[in-house]
């Protein structure tokens, strides 16, 4: 791998990763803000832009890959996860990154994500969360909460939604992460560690939809209320939120809100993304409607260093061709009981 990466001896720009086609999003799409992001922070990466592949799944984030200048694939419904594992695994040099949407990845998918967590390959999946099914005209999705009211359920959805951070550390995720569209910086550092880590990372990212779901997190986005709504967790600081006037210490397990006028740095919750334990009661953070003090976390809540599938199955085929010799498919086929048909 280059420690730059260059067309012609010429540094890459993140014009480089934009491709030909007509970006064909709803005016004001979240969806716009995550591709420009993700071909801003490309060129820091050091790769060379033939080593990057884009898999996406069906739904409005699954047009990705045709506007970045990489290599990618537009597969089929759900399965964005099993076609990236493939190719992981045959061409482990590439950095794989998969786009997938909360009904795509979570409902249709959600065992084919389970399964790649649970391996490990050393991925990328950023899933735009907007709580709703976009591309097919505004069904509630597996994020939707309760009572939402949608074409699909004109009197109120009865199912629990998923909360996608906390789905996938009970798979032992080994990276967990939650950014914005409507926060470009926060979201470049988040994709910059994803990219990083060694394993696969999750990101979810809240998007919105502006046409069938318009303003689902403004109240983590807007100016009025994200100060007071939203904290972002940074490792070995205290988990300090509305401009350090308020923060978060635990009482045992449980989570609260003091205000820093009556408390010290030193009773807070100092964010530790190697703790497991921590990681699962911060992706629950404001999952209660009752606890309408807690604010919302963004950040990297989770990251830890486990073997990548494709490099134990790599070392897997190298010791039994070392044990049994280099394989011959002729052989194989012709070897046992073999039939004629007349």
């Amino acid at each position: 791998m280059s420690e730059t990466s260059t067309i012609n001896n010429t540094a890459l720009t993140a014009k480089d990763f934009v491709s030909d086609q007509e970006v064909r999003w709803c005016p004001g799409c979240g969806d716009y803000s995550i591709l420009k992001q993700v071909q801003t922070i490309l060129p820091d990466l050091g790769i060379p832009r033939e080593k990057f592949a884009f898999i996406s799944g069906i739904g409005c984030s699954s047009r990705f890959p045709y506007y970045m200048e990489t290599y990618g694939l537009h597969s089929i419904h759900g399965r964005a996860t099993a076609v990236a594992s493939g190719l992981k695994m045959l061409r482990p040099d590439l950095s794989v990154w998969i786009i997938s949407g909360d009904g795509d990845a979570l409902s249709i998918g959600a065992n084919h994500t389970l399964q790649l967590i649970r391996r490990n390959l050393d991925v990328q999946m950023l899933v735009f969360n907007n709580q709703i099914y976009g591309l097919t005209k505004g069904q509630y999705s597996p994020t939707s909460e309760e009572g939402k009211i949608t074409k699909s359920t004109p009197v109120g959805s009865i199912d629990h939604p998923f909360n996608p951070c906390a789905l996938v550390l009970g798979a032992d995720s080994t990276f967990v992460a939650r950014s914005l569209d409507r926060d470009p910086k926060h979201l470049q550092g988040v994709l910059k560690r994803a990219a990083a880590h060694k394993g696969t990372s999750f990101v979810e990212i809240y998007q919105n939809c502006n046409i069938f779901n318009d303003g689902a997190f403004f109240i983590f986005t807007e100016k009025e209320t994200k100060l007071q709504k939203g904290i972002y967790v940074e490792h070995g600081k205290p988990m300090l939120f509305d401009n350090g006037k308020k923060g978060v210490k635990l009482d045992g397990t449980k989570p609260i809100v003091v205000d820093m006028a009556n408390a010290s740095a030193n009773d807070l919750w100092i964010h530790d993304e190697k703790d497991v334990i921590k990681a699962n009661i911060l992706t629950r953070m404001f999952d209660d409607p009752r606890d309408t003090d807690l604010p919302r976390p963004f950040g990297v809540f989770y990251t830890t260093e486990r073997p990548c599938y494709e490099d134990v199955l790599k070392q897997q085929i190298q010791e039994a061709i070392e044990q049994k010799g280099k394989g011959d498919i002729t052989k194989l086929i012709n070897s046992g009981d073999t039939w004629v048909i007349a």
